[in-house]
């Protein structure tokens, strides 16, 4: 038996969490023994399968004392030492016993995996890279990146493996890693845990008001960076195309990742509810923080499309878990959702204007059937290209290679 660490910087909802959780389950039902070590998991606000219980999955919390930011600053180097504190802790306290490490997002501490009496095999999985998701708007700023950016840089090249969420990701990754020019990461697709969609509905509590027929959807975490206000903006805009009546039926739900200890989410929760009072949308949205896994699924399943708003997203579990419900995708047409989401056959990809996204939610309300039409193909696409065999079955063979 193969035993399998994974090292991920804070456990909690997210669609870096979600892959983590889905291929410590997909190696476990391999046969593999999995453990996830993490500087942060609070079970209030977590993937149920990383509950302590019956089935979950071990994880493992240590260095949580250490602070997430500096008065609210230098947030990517202290994430960086609490990633370091936790190999640390694995490799020297812990007295695991493990063969393999699956370390994501933070590549800092693959040089103390090498530390060991026998070297750690180490899958990096990248994301994205960490130095594009910051903007560098000072001097000082760009000064305090420099050496953090070539530290993910050559701490990344370290790794017996790197494989990408994408094909857009790896182009990305060879443009911006330009002293590792001669890796060539594998794409390895996300996919999703089919059971938990298919189980048995649990009742929950419907956000939606009564009478409303056309449901749109938007999931992401309350973060700027997710163009969350191009769905408000689209529903006002929608609102100019449609009769009286048939605006009465329709309804925008905003659910979000939300953690309290984030500013960024408590902020942007409050200005979109702001914007909402601003365009006169407030009797026409529903905010919904930090929802559960049913919750999630119930929404989807009686969404009529979901409004995916980010631009050049890495990949986005989010189109693939409403294409398996039979819930279309409006997509910006840029990132990931090219590879997942097909224009006019599983939803639409729209440039990220309010025009371009009125006027696709506007086909939805006049051609009632899209919705089923849309949805099944949809979920054919998910079985067939994102199946969590396929999934399962290429992550075990990397796991095999690094082993031979």
């Amino acid at each position: 038996m193969v035993n399998v660490v994974f090292l991920h910087p804070d456990l909690g909802i997210g669609g870096a969490e979600r892959l983590v959780v889905d291929a410590a389950l997909a190696l476990r039902r391999r046969g593999c023994g999995v453990q996830i070590w993490t500087a942060h998991h609070d079970p209030e606000r977590c993937f149920s399968e990383s509950r302590a219980g019956p089935g979950g999955l071990r994880v493992v919390c240590v260095g949580d004392w250490l602070p997430r930011s500096l008065l609210g600053r230098c947030h990517a180097l202290c994430a960086y030492v609490r990633m370091l504190f936790v190999a640390w802790y694995l490799i020297f306290l812990s007295g695991v016993e493990f063969e393999v490490v699956f370390c994501d997002q933070v590549s800092a501490c693959i040089p103390l995996l090498k530390l060991c009496r026998r070297a750690k095999r180490v899958l990096f999985y990248c994301h994205f890279p960490d130095q594009l998701l910051t903007r560098r708007l000072t001097p000082l700023k760009r000064l305090y990146r420099l050496p953090l950016d070539w530290l993910e840089e050559y701490t990344t090249g370290l790794a017996d493996l790197v494989v990408v969420n994408s094909k857009f990701t790896a182009g990305v990754f060879q443009r911006t890693f330009k002293s590792l020019s001669h890796l060539e990461p594998d794409v390895l697709y996300p996919s999703l845990n089919f059971a938990a969609f298919d189980a048995e509905p649990t009742a929950v509590a419907d956000p939606v008001p009564p009478g409303k027929e056309f449901v749109f959807l938007s999931i992401n975490r309350f973060e700027r960076k997710k163009n969350l206000r191009l769905a408000l903006e689209a529903l006002h805009g929608l609102r100019g195309r449609l009769t009286g009546a048939d605006w009465e039926k329709v309804h925008l739900v905003m659910a979000g990742g939300y953690d309290r200890r984030v500013p960024e989410n408590v902020e942007h929760y409050e200005e979109l509810r702001e914007m909402a009072g601003e365009l006169h949308l407030s009797d026409s949205v529903t905010f919904v923080r930090s929802f559960s896994d049913q919750e999630k699924i119930s929404l989807l399943r009686r969404s009529t499309c979901v409004l995916y708003t980010p631009s050049n997203e890495h990949f986005g579990i989010v189109p693939l878990e409403a294409m398996y419900t039979r819930c279309p995708v409006i997509a910006v047409n840029s990132g990931g959702p090219l590879e997942s989401v097909i224009d006019r056959v599983t939803g639409f990809l729209a440039q990220p204007s309010p025009n371009c996204f009125a006027a696709a939610m506007e086909e939805f309300v006049r051609t009632p059937d899209l919705r089923a039409k849309m949805g099944e193909a949809g979920r054919n696409r998910v079985l067939k290209t994102f199946s969590t065999d396929a999934f399962a079955e290429q992550l075990y063979q990397y796991v095999c290679k690094l082993t031979q």
